[in-house]
């Protein structure tokens, strides 16, 4: 396979770090973007996904240091969430801007060159929560699902161009993700802080679990054993998926009458 000029948002730690050096180990040339771009001597580049300004800077530099782009992988995130009565319509916006905007801004910026070269890849990365919606994270289970519906819908209007769009969707794991958490929901903010330290499942995994989903074709990337697990109970068992899930629910109810 002939290296690929790659674009990664939310580079410098987490899951963005892991897809970066994953692209690099195989040849594949890396502009690497976060509020503030990794150290080294590779290309990086500041990038704050909610400036239409940094996008455009962003395609300006692949343009001229590249002449094109063959994978556009819009992973910077944010964690939040919280129960619904709880999660303030700032945090709602907050996690949207980020989480939504910053795919949608992305994907814009630069479908015109996917289009006009006729070849390329757009990788959203989204979450289990966009397919899978347990109770006290409204917010980020309904960002998530966005990016999984803007996914698909990307995936059908590119395809007459030759330019292709896949979605990831992991479950919970080792990540700094929890850093970014904000929210009044301290009791939901803890749980899920738990989940993620708790996880046996790296980073790295999902990022070798990623490129091999891209490699493969598939639009749908579901990276991990616990995520497969959940979308297929929700897919094929909806009384026992609802169930778990109001157990759930009822346990949060249980903490907040302590």
């Amino acid at each position: 396979m002939s290296p690929r000029r790659v674009l990664v948002t939310g580079a410098a730690s987490g899951l963005g770090a892991a897809l970066t050096a994953a692209f690099r180990a195989r040849g594949d040339e890396v502009l690497a973007t976060d509020l503030t771009p990794p150290d080294g001597d590779r290309p990086g580049l500041a990038l704050d996904v909610r400036s239409d300004d940094d996008w455009a800077a962003a395609v300006a530099w692949v343009e001229e240091r590249w002449g094109g782009l063959d994978v556009l992988v819009n992973n910077a995130g944010v964690a939040g969430g919280g129960r619904v009565d709880v999660c303030t319509l700032d945090e709602w916006q907050w996690l949207t801007d980020v989480n939504l905007f910053g795919v949608v801004r992305g994907t814009r910026a630069f479908t015109p060159m996917l289009k006009a070269q006729g070849s390329g890849l757009v990788v959203n990365v989204a979450s289990l929560a966009g397919l899978v919606h347990p109770p006290g994270m409204a917010s980020y289970n309904a960002v998530k699902a966005a990016v999984v519906a803007f996914s698909e819908t990307v995936g059908h209007e590119l395809a007459p161009y030759g330019v292709g769009c896949a979605v990831v969707c992991p479950s919970y794991f080792r990540t700094n993700l929890m850093h970014s958490m904000q929210g009044t929901d301290t009791d939901v903010a803890a749980k899920i802080s738990a989940m993620v330290a708790e996880s046996s499942i790296s980073a790295e995994e999902i990022a070798a679990a990623v490129l091999q989903g891209i490699d493969q074709g598939v639009e749908v990337i579901v990276p991990d054993g616990p995520a497969r697990a959940a979308h297929h109970l929700k897919r094929t068992d909806r009384t026992a998926y609802n169930a778990e899930m109001r157990r759930t629910a009822e346990r949060m109810k249980e903490r907040s009458e302590r």
